[in-house]
């Protein structure tokens, strides 16, 4: 959690905002409360965005997608003012860490018995989903937040119905998803099924019990274009994966969907019956450590103060336009994200002789794993650069959000600035790419970092502004000064801390891109 920022609002319909939980593709996301005093999780969405009839017709079947879905193992969705100025939605509040939280940051992989029951929770989960008429397209360990109960379903941004429609928003050879995630079909723009919510529960799954994912990531050689062939050719690496669920695992991972099992067959073969029942575990399902320390969330949370004065803030108003370092949006396609052009599309179909011409997304749904979504389309953001796609952010993942590909409106300028104690160039080395991260002084709004990677293969450079300060920094989303695409593309909002070593440690808002770590020059 996060302080709210001295431009955002203190009230959102009837509800007080607390704190910030998190940033996505599609806009903010507060902890809240209501007047009763029930704890709520509100996402606001980015002003640009509201203003584009495709971004509010997506919006609207986030809402309607999640309340269709209830259940036990989902965040129910409370209220909403999808036609408001600024649209928003309220959902129960889920007091847990995402699972990529846990398992890159706070524990690591967890154990035999923990994992059977995530299985368990999560095919409770798409059983939920899948009875709603809907496919989710986007599970993955941002989507999944760990509570002493179990584990519950986030962020239906990019569901559709398994008949394919998607209200005219996605458009022939256009694909949506998390790249590592997503299923071979999915690449390949064919119709989604729920046999593509079981292929991403597999490799959720894997990543659980592992810390990898099944096929890789974007920053091995090769990029974005050798992690979607892997994920529809080669075999998964499941290393790792207890022996008990090694075989449930690569069932779920089969290239056929019609070889994959059901979420039915999936309980029966972790043994449901005997661990949960009636939305949560029946005994406690995880580590000691991380016990703890969600109990320490909790108490936190019931400590939290309410912030700031009582403002009758229905939505904040528009932003201001987009200062002039941003180009205007484009009408098509209706991303925030990463997108790739046409040649990366038709390089990758070269390779994987499956992708048909069109355009690839990379789709982020606000907040928090391993790699983010792609449409092969920046949940909840995007992906840094790798030998093949470079970004400016963390990572070479593709990271995007479905929601559109408009960079987010920058904050007026407000009294807080750059601590001095940022300020100067810092330098990362990965494999072969060199990062040269350089921060100058300023104020909210204006320009205060430059990015720039060199690679035997390409180079690339990224501006972008600060949104809020002191702890941690944020920068909105970079636009790209040097380097063309689909090699060089945007990145999405990040977060900058000084770690007690010295290290400064960059981080994508949302991202499943793991953070890259610098060294003052």
């Amino acid at each position: 959690m996060e302080q709210l920022h001295p431009h955002d609002p203190h009230r959102i319909g009837p509800y007080r905002l607390l704190s910030r939980l998190g940033a996505g593709g599609m806009g903010q996301v507060y902890l809240a409360r209501s007047d009763r005093g029930r704890t709520v999780a509100v996402k606001l969405v980015h002003p640009g965005l509201a203003a584009r009839e495709e971004f509010r017709i997506r919006f609207r079947q986030e809402v309607a997608a999640a309340r269709r879905v209830g259940g036990e193992w989902t965040a129910p969705v409370l209220d909403a003012d999808t036609e408001a100025p600024t649209p928003w939605f309220a959902t129960g509040y889920v007091a847990g860490p995402s699972l990529r939280r846990v398992v890159a940051h706070d524990f690591g992989p967890l154990p035999d018995r923990s994992v059977r029951i995530l299985a368990a929770g999560l095919a409770h989960a798409l059983q939920d989903i899948h009875r709603a008429g809907i496919v989710h397209r986007d599970l993955k360990p941002s989507n999944v937040l760990i509570t002493l109960d179990g584990p519950r379903v986030i962020d239906f941004g990019i569901a559709r119905t398994p008949t394919g429609h998607d209200v005219g928003l996605t458009r022939a050879g256009e694909v949506i998803g998390s790249p590592g995630f997503m299923a071979p079909e999915q690449i390949r723009g064919e119709p989604v099924t729920a046999a593509c919510d079981v292929f991403c529960l597999g490799a959720v799954l894997a990543y659980a019990a592992t810390g990898r994912l099944p096929f890789g990531d974007a920053e091995q050689p090769g990029g974005l274009a050798a992690l979607l062939l892997r994920s529809t050719e080669a075999e998964p690496d499941l290393a790792g994966v207890p022996a008990g669920l090694l075989d449930l695992v690569r069932d779920c991972l089969h290239r056929d969907p019609g070889a994959r099992p059901g979420p039915a067959e999936v309980l029966a073969r972790v043994g449901a019956d005997d661990t949960v029942a009636d939305g949560r575990a029946l005994e406690p399902w995880l580590p000691s450590p991380l016990v703890a320390r969600l109990g320490r969330h909790a108490v936190e949370l019931l400590d939290r103060e309410d912030a700031g004065p009582d403002r009758a803030m229905p939505a904040p108003p528009p932003l201001p336009p987009s200062y002039s370092a941003y180009p205007p949006p484009e009408p098509e396609p209706p991303t925030r994200p990463w997108t790739a052009s046409t040649a990366l599309l038709l390089a990758v179909a070269a390779v994987v002789a499956v992708l048909s011409a069109g355009t690839v997304y990379a789709v982020m749904s606000g907040a928090d794993d391993p790699r983010p979504p792609v449409t092969t389309s920046r949940t909840p953001v995007t992906a840094g650069p790798g030998p093949a796609s470079a970004s400016g952010s963390a990572s070479a993942s593709a990271s995007a959000s479905a929601m559109g590909s408009v960079p987010s409106q920058a904050p007026a300028p407000a009294a807080d600035g750059l601590p001095e104690a940022y300020t100067g160039t810092w330098q990362a080395v990965r494999g072969s790419q060199i990062w040269r991260l350089t921060l100058a002084p300023g104020r909210v709004g204006e320009q205060v970092m430059s990015l720039s990677v060199q690679d035997p293969g390409f180079a690339c450079a990224w501006t972008a502004p600060l949104v809020g300060a002191p702890d941690p920094v944020e920068l909105d989303a970079s636009t790209v000064t040097s380097g063309a695409p689909p090699t060089c593309t945007p990145g999405g909002r990040s977060l900058l801390r000084l770690l007690p070593d010295g290290v400064l440690r960059r981080e994508l808002a949302g991202s499943d891109s793991p953070p890259i770590d610098y060294r003052r020059q």
